[in-house]
């Protein structure tokens, strides 16, 4: 759950492959999904250390659903291609949604500080200072919390009850002492999982709801999700799923796979702690991008990279060589995803995979997939 995969697994990997620089690109009419070549990019994921892998596709009204490699490590049943799993920071893309739902409803500003929300929050210098626009863009100065949490992407405590209070409280106290922000609020960009713990604390503020009613009740609901929930405090994914490992160093110095898919990621909460799947995450982000969750000046917000650095407000933000993508990545103890769209949605591809080992890297072929699905030649 560290940066790269917690937090910012997927633009970490884009930013290697396509330049954020630019403008949208106009998007060519969407092709048949090409299957074959399709399966031979996701077959490269299981190829390249990933223990199970599923995707979909989606070119206008063509879809492709595929799976390459097991749901167990030395087991023999395939990965299931409507298997459920954990979408990490995904998730904060959800949190984003209500929270600029209730700004178009005229709840919340995008000018508004945590402070006014949550008075003493952050007590540091600067800290009274941090709007819901720069916790939403990652401008906000607020330490990570899930420094000394993990080792590796796994928590200490799998199984441990984690309230948001706590988990903010890690990252802006030492002990009685108040931690400095990184820097002065929106001065700078830094991925911080604490903005989206702060926003699900702020959601619930405002509406007198925790953030997984809310999400639950406008966006799971309302889309027919039926395969997506925010488990809290349970540790089960159940329902058809690939297992997730993590490498875990012995004593004696090897490394072996250790099953995570059972974890309490009430760690992760509005940062992180959702179970999908990719028809359930493309329904999302279509009907998103397609303005059937907010209206035009807040989905324009959201979609726009103002920071200079990827960011829109809840999504991550990169140019291919045939247009503009927005989506977001996510990585949680024994999953990676990816989930990334063309800015009218009529393209998308989402793909997650279990890799575990430590010499395991399936991110570059997941990353080729993607570029296959949405720039078909």
């Amino acid at each position: 759950m560290r940066g790269s995969r917690f937090g910012a697994l997927a633009l970490l990997t884009v930013c290697a492959l396509v330049s954020t620089a630019g403008g949208a690109v106009a998007a060519p009419p969407p092709a048949v999904p090409d299957g074959t070549a399709l399966q031979a990019a996701l077959d490269q994921v299981t190829a390249t250390g990933a223990v199970g892998a599923v995707a979909e596709v989606r070119q206008g009204d063509a879809v492709w659903r595929g799976s390459s490699g097991r749901a167990r490590l030395n087991g023999r049943q395939p990965a299931p291609v409507d298997g459920r799993f954990r979408a990490g920071s995904v998730t904060k893309t959800f949190t984003a949604t209500v929270v600029l739902q209730l700004v178009g409803e005229g709840r919340l500003r995008l000018s508004d500080t945590a402070e006014r929300w949550l008075p003493g929050l952050v007590a540091a210098p600067g800290g009274d200072r941090i709007t819901v626009r720069e916790l939403l863009q990652h401008a906000s100065g607020l330490p990570e919390y899930t420094d000394g949490l993990l080792d590796g992407d796994a928590p200490h405590d799998r199984f441990r009850t984690w309230t948001p209070a706590e988990l903010v409280r890690r990252a802006v106290k030492d002990g009685d002492r108040n931690r400095p922000l990184l820097f002065p609020p929106g001065t700078d960009h830094h991925y911080s999982n604490t903005d989206f713990i702060v926003l699900g604390m702020i959601v619930e503020k405002v509406t007198g709801r925790s953030y997984r009613t809310e999400i639950d009740r406008r966006i799971i609901r309302p889309l027919g999700l039926r395969d997506t929930r925010l488990p809290g405090s349970s540790p089960f994914l159940t329902g058809p799923h690939s297992h997730g490992y993590e490498p875990v160093e012995k004593e004696d110095g090897t490394v072996v796979p250790v099953d995570y898919t059972t974890v309490n990621m009430s760690i992760a909460g509005a940062a992180g702690e959702i179970i999908s799947t990719t028809a359930d995450l493309d329904r999302f982000f279509r009907t998103l991008l397609s303005g059937g969750l907010l209206r035009p000046a807040e989905l324009r917000e959201m979609t726009v990279d103002t920071s200079g650095e990827g960011w829109g407000l809840g999504l991550e933000t990169a140019t291919l060589p045939c247009g503009t993508i927005v989506g977001h990545g996510g990585g949680t103890p024994g999953y990676r995803t990816i989930s990334f769209h063309t800015l009218d949605g009529t393209r998308q591809v989402t793909v997650d995979w279990t890799d575990w080992g430590a010499d395991a890297d399936a991110g570059p072929a997941a990353f080729a997939l993607m570029t296959a699905a949405l720039c078909p030649t």
